[in-house]
């Protein structure tokens, strides 16, 4: 085959995948129900028969069928499936709470960037609204946490790629690991308020690149923040604790 007809054949099959994984999510195809016969979907798409079987053997991979020998095709059911489950409470041990930083590194991370990327006016707004909450609740003493969480709440809407909030949503405020810790003052060196003003700053820095839609630094300052964040909370073991993330 051409190599022109071997990537048409590679998009058609990606269609056929596309609308099939669609079915199977949201009907009308459940669990355990025949997938409709090769012929059928040929007829169905136009395609030819080469380019259903790379369907069908994107899908088996994919762990959504099932070939049956001789009787067709089959739906797995969700069973088969392990559920997405994060337990957010960072509190009960410091390997859960590190563990959970590192998924949100991965997570937000590119939120970030995708967000300085496509951001819009309200966006940048809502963004900075939570980026002046977290400075008010710093100012009074307050604990952080929900204004933290809103922030970056915030920048994975403005990704405009849901499944990044949807994420953060899941996992709920809890996964800013501040409840545990006091907002200023830790001890009388001053330390707390610089720790502070690293902070902020840090925040600032997010939010002034994805302001000026600049990708790569609002890639590489969440990342920053983020890796912070982790470095605080581990050394918040010791036995003077002053941390933040």
């Amino acid at each position: 085959m051409h190599p022109t007809e071997q990537r048409r054949a590679r998009s058609l099959s990606a269609d056929v995948v596309d609308e099939l994984s669609k079915r199977m999510r949201i009907g009308p195809l459940r669990a355990g129900d025949k997938l409709p016969t090769e012929a059928a979907i040929m007829q169905e798409f136009g395609v030819s028969r080469t380019v259903v079987r790379e369907a069908l053997s994107k899908l088996q991979a994919a762990g959504m069928v099932r070939p049956q020998r001789g009787v067709g095709t089959f739906v797995v059911g969700a069973s088969r499936a392990k559920p997405f489950h994060v337990d957010s409470s960072p509190d009960d041990s410091l390997a859960q709470a590190i563990a959970l930083i590192e998924l949100r590194i991965g997570l937000e991370t590119e939120a970030a960037a995708l967000a300085a990327q496509r951001r819009s006016a309200s966006d940048l707004a809502a963004i900075k609204s939570a980026l002046d909450a977290i400075s008010a609740a710093m100012d009074q003493d307050m604990d952080t946490a929900l204004p933290d969480y809103q922030f970056h709440l915030e920048i994975a809407r403005a990704s405009h790629s849901p499944h990044f909030a949807a994420v953060l949503e899941a996992l709920g405020p809890t996964c800013v690991p501040t409840a545990f810790l006091k907002t200023a003052g830790w001890n009388e060196d001053g330390e707390g308020e610089a720790l502070g003003d690293r902070v902020r700053d840090e925040h600032l820095r997010i939010y002034n690149a994805i302001a000026q839609q600049d990708v790569e630094t609002a890639r590489a300052a969440m990342r920053g923040h983020l890796v912070n964040g982790r470095e605080r909370r581990r050394a918040s073991q010791g036995p003077e604790a002053p941390a933040r993330s």
